[in-house]
């Protein structure tokens, strides 16, 4: 018998540095607002799997959107014009735009990769109005990504850009999940995984920022895969160790992707980061003041329950 899935996709106008931009939302579930931010070059179909567990839906109105330039979100008018350069401002300046539209109240804010790096900042510049960030394969510096032949006249770009992260993926993720991100990065518009990477590799650098971060203000979980040579372990690893009160949790067998690489094995290490940044009030209650505070960095093989 055919169903719906619990998602409802729309589009939102907004104003962002000044320029008009129509950008798709999608969401589900009710509660506290868990805002996704995807990875480069790809957009808000990467969350589909937590948008259709209850168990997350139930607690937390789950909103991804796709970025300008992005899956279904249009580009400003008279982008023809211009190279599409994702900056640490532009970036911030859309992520936030979006978050007031939306009247988002103390969001948890989840990204992946680049939006894993973005998320370090938004706790180090909005850390009195969030719940917490679970960064996933987050790094404050990530240098060597970049390059030329990611919009080159002579290479197909959309293969280029879906291949040259499918070898992200973890070996031991399921191939069809695999395929269906590569898919996704295969209908990337052109120079958009390049102008996205030109943040993430050459804008990007929060190692000083970070030690601003008040975890008894906004916790931080950061979850990052084994086979990540993108940002690596060892980089979150140094992000978690400048965040006091961070809690890191290295998720064995997984990729750079997570979230749609494979998501039955990714559930347990997300909801116990969940559990961190929005803990239960039941849990709350009962757990020692520096517990509550985030006061003890945590790094483990296994997901974290708290």
């Amino acid at each position: 018998m055919s169903e719906f899935e619990p998602i409802t996709g729309r589009y939102i106008a907004v104003d962002i540095a000044g320029e008009r931009h129509r950008i798709f939302v999608e969401e589900a579930g009710s509660g506290i607002p868990l805002l996704c931010l995807h990875t480069a070059g790809n957009d808000s179909r990467q969350f589909r799997h937590m948008m259709n567990d209850r168990t997350i839906t139930d607690r937390f109105r789950v909103v991804a959107f796709d970025m300008p330039y992005h899956g279904r979100s249009t580009p400003p008018e008279g982008w023809w014009l211009k190279k599409f350069r994702l900056t640490t401002r532009s970036y911030l300046d859309i992520v936030r735009s979006l978050w007031l539209a939306l009247g988002l109240d103390r969001p948890v804010v989840l990204g992946c990769s680049m939006g894993g790096a973005i998320v370090l900042k938004l706790a180090v510049d909005h850390q009195h109005e969030m719940r917490g960030i679970v960064g996933l394969e987050s790094s404050a510096y990530a240098p060597g990504r970049y390059n030329e032949f990611l919009h080159h006249p002579a290479i197909h770009g959309g293969e280029l850009c879906a291949s040259y992260t499918y070898g992200l993926n973890s070996p031991r993720s399921p191939e069809a999940n695999r395929r269906e991100n590569w898919w996704y990065y295969s209908q990337s518009g052109p120079g958009v995984y390049q102008g996205d990477v030109y943040f993430y590799s050459c804008d990007w650098d929060a190692r000083e920022d970070i030690k601003r971060i008040d975890t008894t203000r906004c916790k931080v979980a950061l979850l990052t895969g084994e086979y990540d040579y993108s940002c690596t372990p060892a980089m979150t690893e140094a992000v978690a160790a400048s965040i006091r009160g961070a809690q890191y949790t290295l998720m064995k067998g997984m990729g750079h992707f997570p979230m749609i690489e494979n998501y039955p094995e990714f559930r347990p290490y997300l909801l116990g980061a969940l559990d961190h940044v929005a803990p239960h009030a039941s849990t709350a209650t009962a757990r020692p003041a520096s517990a509550q505070s985030g006061a003890a960095r945590q790094s483990a093989s296994e997901p974290s329950r708290n």
